[in-house]
C-alpha cells in the first residue's frame, strides 16, 4: 500500500512542481498558463484517484487517522488555491498551497505506519463521514485563509496596500468557520451515540471549541470594525489554535486516556 501511495504522491508533488514553474514562466509567456493550471489540478486529480482507490481497498472512507486526512488535504488545498485565483484574480495563494500540499504528502512518505485498515467500532457511526468531512473542508478553508492572512501581514510590513487580499482571507475564514460550527455538531451527535454522551471536555473536544472561539472571536472583531490590517495578524495566529487541535493535542498528557486516542497514527 504504502509503495502505491509514494507513487501517486511523487507523480502529485512533481504535478504541482512543474505547474508552478509554468505559471510562473507564465507571467512573460501566456501560452505556459492554460498547461500551468491543467498541472496544478492534475495533482489534486492524482490524489483524488488515489483516495478513491484505497477508500475501495478499506471498504471504508479513508478518515480514521490523521495520516489518511492527511491525504484529503493534500487534494483539497491546491483546489482552494485555483478557485481563489478564478474567483479573486489574485494568483500568489495557489503557491502556498501547492506547497503545503506537497509537505503533508511528504510526511505520510516518511510514516508508512497510517495505510491500516483497522477500524474500531466507535467509529462505524452513520455520524462519522459528515462529521469528518465538514471539519476537513473547514481545515482546508481556514489553512487557506491563514496563508492568506500571513502574506497580507508580510504585504503590511513592506508598506504596500492589499485590501483584495483581506476580504478572500476574510471569505475563507467565514466559509470555514460554518464548517466548524457543523463539525462540532456532528461531532456531539456522533459521541452521543458512540459513548453516551454530547460533550465530556475531551482533550479534542475542549481545543476544538477553543478553535471555534478563536474564529468567532475573529468574526466578531471584523463585525465591530477593528482595523482589519490588524486583524489579519489575529487571523494568522488563530490557526495555531487549529493546528493544536489537529494533531498537538495529541501530544499532551492528558491526551493519554482521549476517547480520540484512535486519530494519532
Amino acid at each position: 500500500m504504502s509503495v502505491n501511495f509514494n507513487s501517486a504522491a511523487i507523480v502529485a508533488i512533481a504535478c504541482w512542481a512543474l505547474g508552478t514553474l509554468l505559471s510562473i514562466l507564465g507571467k512573460r509567456t501566456p501560452a505556459l498558463k492554460l498547461p500551468a493550471i491543467v498541472l496544478s489540478f492534475g495533482g489534486s486529480l492524482i490524489m483524488g484517484a488515489f483516495i478513491a482507490f484505497y477508500w475501495v481497498l478499506l471498504d471504508r472512507p479513508p478518515l480514521r487517522t490523521l495520516g489518511e486526512t492527511r491525504l484529503w488535504y493534500a487534494a483539497l488545498i491546491p483546489l482552494v488555491g485555483l478557485l481563489v485565483e478564478y474567483r479573486w484574480k489574485i494568483g500568489w495563494l495557489k503557491y502556498y498551497c501547492m506547497a503545503l500540499a506537497a509537505f503533508f504528502l511528504g510526511i505520510n512518505m516518511l510514516h508508512p505506519e497510517v495505510f491500516d485498515k483497522t477500524l474500531m467500532p466507535a467509529l462505524q457511526s452513520p455520524w462519522f463521514i459528515p462529521h469528518v468531512i465538514v471539519y476537513l473542508v473547514g481545515y482546508v478553508l481556514l489553512a487557506a485563509s491563514s496563508l492568506t492572512a500571513l502574506h497580507n501581514v508580510s504585504l503590511q510590513v513592506r508598506k504596500k496596500e492589499n485590501s483584495a487580499g483581506e476580504s478572500v482571507s476574510h471569505y475563507l475564514a467565514l466559509l470555514g468557520f460554518v464548517l466548524l460550527s457543523f463539525g462540532l455538531i456532528f461531532g456531539a451527535l456522533w459521541a452521543k451515540e458512540a459513548w453516551g454522551h454530547y460533550w465530556t471536555w475531551d482533550p479534542k473536544e475542549t481545543w476544538a471549541f477553543l478553535s471555534w472561539l478563536a474564529y468567532l472571536g475573529y468574526l466578531h472583531a471584523w463585525r465591530y470594525k477593528i482595523e482589519r490590517a490588524k486583524l489579519q495578524w489575529y487571523l494568522a495566529l488563530s490557526f495555531v489554535v487549529l493546528l493544536v487541535c489537529w494533531f498537538g493535542v495529541n501530544y499532551l498528557p492528558s491526551a493519554a486516556n482521549s476517547v480520540h486516542t484512535y486519530t494519532q497514527s
